[in-house]
This record gives structure tokens, C-alpha cells and sequence, in this order.
């Protein structure tokens, strides 16, 4: 059998699942536009503000606004999902149509098939999202910033960057601000240690400039220690070619924002290779690492939930407003206790992995132990 044939043998889709699909379709439309515009509430007053006080043009606050609704996409697609589910099934329910199937031979698990797979293809999809297209996005807004808003890439605290020498000792650079556009570091200071950790040299430079694989730093003033206590002293410096221990592709990835959220995985994987994280920034970053790949499963997590919780408010005579209370509930729940196992995760970070896919697995056991409840009713 080909790849074709499997295809159109295993995947391809029956009255039913079109059916159900397609009940899906349109609550899931409504979620999707009803909390994105929810998210996007908070955006359009901080760009408001941005034109208002900052006299930034009103089509880079546009261009702006657009850029950072792949980020919202990985919360909104899940929430989304969560009350199509609700509402899709409320009505089924409520009409009597799943009682029908089931008169009619159809097993409640192959009614509910096609809204779980979607639940997991939804999964698939919000990952990519996550990995792919919010980072793009994430680099287009500081583009944006550096560019039109700022002229110049300014840190949200000191850069330092921690090398080690060779033969012994380290070399520490602090830096206060990056020009994307020249790959240069503004305002840079280098301390040299040996060993022992005593101050063998430092170097304030006006700028370092990154080429052929090295940097260079301009206007340097150089101040070296001797083992007498004797200081040597070269207050001008025109060039001095030095190895930082990152490259400029190194620096951005690890300012940009400090923050591992817009970063991908495999971004936030470079990052923590490079050893010059902090403890605390380390913990942070291999927490977020894992969450990035467990977070997206909560479309499939939360359709588990939503089919049991969707036939009980039909039984209730609950309508839209029922299913969309139930949805802002079940997603408080799901994150109030997805943010207490972030928090122990950072605290024990060595169990990130478990930690990360603490919340997917308890919403699943609690998802399946309704659905079949739901089944035998």
C-alpha cells in the first residue's frame, strides 16, 4: 500500500467527522475573534499611548499592533478551542442530537473522535506558532523599536558577558547599550582577572565593533596591574582587537527583552549553551525551554475537559453565556495551577521536564475520568 493509498484509507474524512468539524467551525470562530480582541484591548492602549506621548507614527503603531498577535495566539488558540468545544457540544446535547448517534449505534468515543484529534492537530499547530512565527514577530517589533522608535537597541539592564582566558583566569565586559545596525557595543568596559581573581587589566572603550569573526575596540583606554602595585597606564588607544567570548547574533538573542518568552526553543537552547547566564536567569530559561513544549497541548487538554463540562450545561438548560463562563473558569484553573508548578519548576529546575507537563497531565486524568462518565450516561 502507498503513502497515497494509507492516506486516503486511514485519514480520509466520514459524514460524521465533517459533521462534527464543522459544528465546531463556527464556536471556535466566535472564541478565536472574541478573545483575541480581548488580548488585543490591552495592546491598543499601550500603542495609544505610544502615538499620544511618544509621537510615534500611527502606522508603526499599525505595524506594531499586527506583529504582536502571534504571540497572543499561544493563549488565545487553546481558550478559543476550550469554548468552541463548550458550545459546540451544548448545543448537540441540548438538541438531542448526540442521543440520536447513540441510538443509532454511533459509540459516544467515535461521536467525540474528530473534535479530539482536532484538539491535537490544534496542538501541533499553536507550537509551530509558538516556535516559528512568535519569535519572527518578536524580532520584527524590536526591529521596529530600534529603528523608528528608540534609533539604538537600549538594554533593559547592563550586558556582561563572562569569558574565560586562556591558560587560567576570566575576562568580564559590560557593556550599556547595542546599535543593531553597526553590530557595535556602546560604552564597554573589560576587566581581566587571573586566577586568583585579581584585577590584571581593564579597558573602557567608547564602542566595540564586531567584524571578520572578532571585535574591535575604538577610543580604548587601557590600565594594566602589575604583581609590584605599579599601574600601567595607555589613556589613548585608537584600535585594540579583543575576543568578548559571543558574537552580536549571541547578545541579541539574550537581551531581547530578557525575556525567554519570545525566544524559541531552539533559541533559548543556544542561549543556555553559552554559559553566561545567571543562576536565576538559567532557571528561568530551562523552565520556559521545557513549558514551551508542553504549554500547546492544552488544546488537546482542554477539549477533554470541554465535552464532559459542554453535555452538563446543556443538561442545565445553560446557552452562550453559560458555556463562555465556563471557559474563562476552566482556563483560570488550568493557569493558576500551571503558574504554581512554573514557580516550583524554577525552584527545582532539575525536574523542569515533570514540572512542565505536571498541568497537561492532571487536566487529562480529570478530562478522561468525566468523559467516561459522560459515555455511560
Amino acid at each position: 500500500m502507498t503513502l497515497r493509498q494509507w492516506a486516503r484509507c486511514y485519514l480520509r474524512l466520514e459524514i460524521l467527522d465533517r459533521y462534527m468539524l464543522t459544528e465546531l467551525a463556527g464556536p471556535f470562530g466566535f472564541g478565536l475573534a472574541a478573545f483575541t480582541l480581548i488580548f488585543a484591548a490591552t495592546s491598543l492602549l499601550n500603542l495609544g499611548r505610544l502615538v499620544s506621548t511618544e509621537h510615534v507614527p500611527l502606522w508603526t503603531a499599525i505595524e506594531i499592533f499586527f506583529w504582536q498577535l502571534p504571540a497572543e495566539m499561544g493563549l488565545v488558540l487553546p481558550m478559543a478551542l476550550l469554548l468552541g468545544t463548550l458550545l459546540a457540544i451544548q448545543r448537540l446535547s441540548g438538541e438531542s442530537e448526540i442521543t440520536a448517534m447513540k441510538a443509532g449505534g454511533i459509540g459516544f468515543m467515535r461521536i467525540t473522535a474528530p473534535l479530539l484529534a482536532a484538539g491535537f492537530v490544534m496542538s501541533l499547530v499553536t507550537f509551530v506558532v509558538q516556535e516559528y512565527v512568535a519569535p519572527f514577530a518578536a524580532d520584527q517589533i524590536t526591529q521596529i523599536q530600534d529603528t523608528v522608535i528608540t534609533h539604538m537597541s537600549a538594554f533593559n539592564r547592563d550586558l556582561t558577558v563572562s569569558a574565560p582566558l586562556p591558560g587560567g583566569g576570566r575576562q568580564v565586559t559590560f557593556a550599556t547599550a547595542y546599535e543593531a545596525h553597526s553590530q557595535a557595543l556602546l560604552h564597554v568596559t573589560l576587566i581581566q582577572y587571573d586566577k586568583s581573581n585579581n584585577a590584571q587589566q581593564i579597558i573602557f572603550a567608547d564602542r566595540a565593533d564586531f567584524a571578520a569573526a572578532e571585535w574591535t575596540l575604538e577610543n580604548a583606554s587601557i590600565y594594566r596591574f602589575n604583581s609590584d602595585g605599579t599601574v600601567i597606564a595607555e589613556p589613548h588607544v585608537a584600535t585594540q582587537q579583543i575576543a568578548l567570548g559571543e558574537d552580536p547574533s549571541d547578545i541579541v538573542r539574550r537581551l531581547k527583552h530578557n525575556d525567554p518568552e519570545n525566544m524559541s526553543r531552539a533559541e533559548i537552547r543556544q542561549i543556555v549553551a553559552t554559559g553566561q547566564l545567571t543562576s536565576t536567569e538559567y532557571d528561568k530559561y530551562v523552565t520556559t525551554y521545557q513549558e514551551k513544549l508542553a504549554q500547546p497541548f492544552a488544546c488537546f487538554v482542554f477539549v477533554l475537559i470541554a465535552i464532559p463540562f459542554g453535555m452538563r450545561a446543556a443538561r442545565s438548560g445553560g446557552g452562550t453565556g453559560v458555556g463562555f463562563g465556563l471557559a474563562v473558569l476552566i482556563v483560570f484553573v488550568y493557569y493558576i495551577v500551571l503558574t504554581f508548578f512554573s514557580y516550583i519548576s524554577e525552584a527545582f529546575v532539575i525536574l523542569a521536564p515533570i514540572w512542565a507537563w505536571t498541568p497537561n497531565f492532571v487536566f487529562t486524568i480529570f478530562g478522561l475520568v468525566r468523559l467516561r462518565r459522560a459515555a455511560a450516561v
